[in-house]
């Protein structure tokens, strides 16, 4: 039986770029945790009010979006946020943004504690996913978006990059 490689010589590769869509800055309530579970702390926060803007989306945040989060053995932060956006022409825009956040012990006790931490300092990146009916935004349900995030003590802040 041969055994000849699947790829022969250069693999050719096509780097994604990312485009500027828009900063979301979101209130955040008080986490509320469930307790420990099998895969770690299950526990969720409130999401409120908001604002987005940016060159490709501008609207507000509906009140009552979730974000649910599994605070996992190994330190690392499970999120799996989920919003809904009104653009300025009144177009609801559903946000599914799953992710990630670590860092150094010392950095994550200090977000903890709801002190002013660098987005240098730790690591918060969402994938970010678009879903609405609106004619004139149905462009939207076929992005990807890549989201740079910083934790403050009453607000998300994400920095939102479309996937080319």
């Amino acid at each position: 039986m041969s055994t000849a490689p699947l790829v022969s010589g250069p693999i050719p590769v096509l780097i994604p770029g990312l485009i500027p869509m828009c900063r979301v800055r979101c209130e955040v309530g008080a986490l509320v945790t469930l307790g420990p579970g099998p895969y770690g702390e299950r526990r969720f926060v409130p999401l409120g009010g908001g604002t987005v803007e940016g060159p490709e989306l501008h609207g507000s945040l509906v009140e009552g979006g979730v974000d649910w989060q599994v605070a996992r053995s190994d330190g690392v932060l499970d999120i799996g946020a989920h919003y809904v956006i009104r653009t300025t022409d009144g177009a609801l825009v559903e946000v599914q943004s799953n992710g990630l956040r670590h860092g150094p012990p010392e950095v994550m006790a200090r977000l903890a504690r709801g002190e002013a931490v660098g987005q240098d300092e730790y690591f918060f990146r969402t994938l970010m996913r678009f879903t609405t009916g609106h004619p004139d935004w149905l462009h939207l349900n076929k992005v990807m978006a890549l989201a740079v995030g910083q934790r403050e003590a009453r607000l998300v802040v994400l920095d939102v990059f479309r996937i080319t």
